[in-house]
């Protein structure tokens, strides 16, 4: 360990079980010194373990839906009082599509399922960085990271209305990010990650035959939820005080390939 969070102090969100990102991103951030607060809706509370989470980091739960601006300002003035100050860092590491759960194909689907999936997705990271702003809640040089995926450039057919989510949570990261570190030095970004095997993700149609065709497209292979937060920690580190605004690719090289020699040989033909 290198002690890139000593005596940093921050809230994660979206900690669910030991597969998760946001679980990896917590027991990394713990290894390299900081504090912190976890929390999750408390729906997803009550299917996870985050209680074992807590108690090998030493941290304190609290309970928030992150569309409720009610519930991220308490989330918000608790933190700050259980961790003694203002705070460093914050993970924005929540996703859900009523759409996929309900198994509506995006040429059809319902809307009022769309509008749920929107505000917990995206329109909820705009609301956790309102309160943090306006409450000047975070340090000089801070970090807010969110987490997303590449469907918000490009076409993924099973990925629905997520990848519209994930378009406008990247769009909301360089928005806010600009007055965020104009106003107060805080730094905000987005991780677009390899597809990972986390609950999230393999709640996709066809994910399994997705994330072998991303491994061999690759050519470092798919990026694993433990890399992804090691990546996550050196944007909360003081290494990184001058990357904001960006939507930074963790995928192994996935984004900027056309094809790999791996998967032109599924297609040869016998000659």
């Amino acid at each position: 360990m290198y002690n890139l969070l000593k005596g940093k102090k921050g809230i994660i969100f979206g900690a669910l079980n030991a597969e998760s990102i946001a679980w990896k991103v917590a027991e990394r951030a713990h290894e390299e010194g900081a504090e912190f607060v976890l929390t999750n809706a408390p729906i997803a509370m009550r299917m996870g373990a985050i209680n074992e989470l807590a108690e090998k980091t030493g941290s304190q739960i609290i309970p928030a839906d992150a569309t409720s601006m009610e519930d991220i300002t308490n989330l918000v003035e608790q933190s700050m009082e259980i961790l003694g100050g203002k705070i460093d860092f914050v993970l924005h590491s929540i996703g859900m599509s009523v759409n996929v759960r309900k198994g509506k194909h995006y040429t059809d689907p319902k809307y009022d399922f769309t509008t749920k999936g929107w505000d917990v997705s995206a329109v909820s990271f705009h609301k956790v960085m309102n309160v943090l702003y306006n409450k000047n809640a975070m340090n000089e040089w801070g970090s807010v990271v969110a987490l997303t995926y590449m469907a918000a450039q490009r076409v993924f057919p099973d990925y629905n209305d997520m990848a519209d989510n994930k378009a406008y949570l990247e769009s909301i990261a360089r928005s806010f990010g600009y007055f965020f570190g104009r106003d107060h030095k805080v730094r905000v970004n987005t991780i677009s990650q390899s597809p990972t095997m986390t609950t999230a993700g393999s709640g996709v149609k066809g994910f399994d035959a997705f994330l072998n065709y991303a491994e061999e497209m690759s050519p470092l292979g798919n990026a694993s939820a433990l890399e992804c937060a090691d990546y996550t920690i050196s944007l909360f580190s003081d290494l990184t005080k001058k990357v904001t605004l960006q939507n930074l690719f963790h995928d192994g090289g996935f984004s900027n390939m056309g094809i790999s020699t791996k998967v032109m040989e599924n297609f040869k033909t016998e000659e």
